[in-house]
């Protein structure tokens, strides 16, 4: 438990911090996982809709600090070779 004044609000903020990345994660993995089910569905319309979105949230996570940035940059590799192939497949 905190004892100082000061303590107790890094103890705040920090709860703060993880709440708000929390979200910021789950909002991501949704995103991703819409991508995805749209490439398995062979929907590249949506899935070409829904990859800028999911790009940009990808940098916008990594530069907050809520992901790595290699992890930014392999998600982003992925998702774009699987809509890529979805497109040239179809």
């Amino acid at each position: 438990m905190a004892n100082t004044e000061s303590a107790e609000k890094r103890h705040r903020q920090s709860q703060i911090r993880n709440d708000r990345n929390r979200a910021r994660k789950s909002a991501l993995r949704t995103a991703i996982k819409k991508v995805r089910a749209a490439v398995e569905a062979g929907d590249s319309e949506t899935a070409k809709k829904l990859l800028p979105e999911t790009l940009g949230l990808l940098d916008r996570t990594a530069s907050r600090g809520v992901i790595h940035r290699n992890q930014a940059a392999r998600s982003k590799s992925r998702l774009s070779r699987a809509v890529d192939g979805i497109s040239n497949a179809g």
